[in-house]
């Protein structure tokens, strides 16, 4: 399909403060799309919104859904939207054993519970035929050393969004983005090596393409998702004996 297929659509980004979010913003706003930008902090929404010259700041937390909620009210005083994309997420590298119990609660509020409130919403929200972006994560497909909770939570997400496809079908086009590592700040936090590493600008483009085209999942760089997802095809025997030398 055409890029034009953005033109004029009323298009709602949760997470688009920063990161992979914020450059999803800057790639629909240059192909035409109208938007509604949400975080839980307003001045880099003000900011992005000055930057685009258009869009309304709609502050919102996720992982709370009476704040949801409010978000949801306000956004239907203008209408309803053709596209809901949720980029917004929590990341903390390390062992499982190292994980902190108040983090990991906030962590899998934000990530799994906070992607199901919004999809939840999707139906009141959108327009027949509009889109619900969710965003998993290579992370996901397999759990790798030091993935931590991300990655389960993420294996979580990608699972509840392969129900979504059929249930909110066809009222409502289901899509899944499944980057590898975006140069981010979340990606900072690492300490190991990141193959096939990109910058948040090619990962925009590469999104806004796929969402134009008739696909359940966008998956990229296809040199290490292609890779993971022949990782979870193997046996277990072969598999785990592989991400053992991941992990030292």
């Amino acid at each position: 399909m055409s890029t034009v297929e953005f033109k004029d659509k009323r298009i709602w980004i949760m997470g688009a403060s920063s990161g992979i979010g914020q450059a999803l913003a800057r790639e629909l706003a240059t192909r035409g799309a109208r938007l509604v930008l949400s975080a839980r902090s307003v001045e880099p929404l003000d900011a992005l919104k000055a930057e685009l010259g258009q869009g309304e700041v709609v502050p919102c937390d996720v992982s709370d859904p009476e704040s949801l909620d409010d978000a949801r009210g306000e956004i239907l005083t203008h209408g309803p939207l053709d596209a809901m994309i949720i980029t917004a997420a929590l990341y903390d590298p390390g062992r499982v054993d190292e994980i902190e119990r108040d983090a990991a609660r906030k962590l899998v509020e934000v990530n799994l519970l906070g992607t199901l409130w919004f999809a939840q919403a999707a139906p009141g929200l959108l327009r027949e035929g509009g889109q619900l972006v969710i965003f998993g994560s290579v992370a996901g497909i397999f759990g790798l050393p030091k993935g931590q909770l991300y990655s389960a939570s993420k294996a979580a997400v990608i699972n509840l969004v392969e129900s979504l496809r059929v249930e909110y079908a066809p009222a409502i086009d289901v899509r899944l983005i499944s980057p590898g590592f975006v140069k981010t700040r979340l990606t900072e936090k690492n300490d190991f090596a990141m193959p096939f590493m990109i910058e948040a600008d090619d990962a925009a483009r590469r999104i806004a393409d796929g969402l134009a085209k008739d696909r359940f999942e966008t998956h990229f760089p296809r040199r290490l998702t292609w890779q993971l997802k022949l990782l979870k095809r193997l046996p277990y025997a072969l598999s785990l004996r592989l991400t053992k030398r991941m992990g030292g």
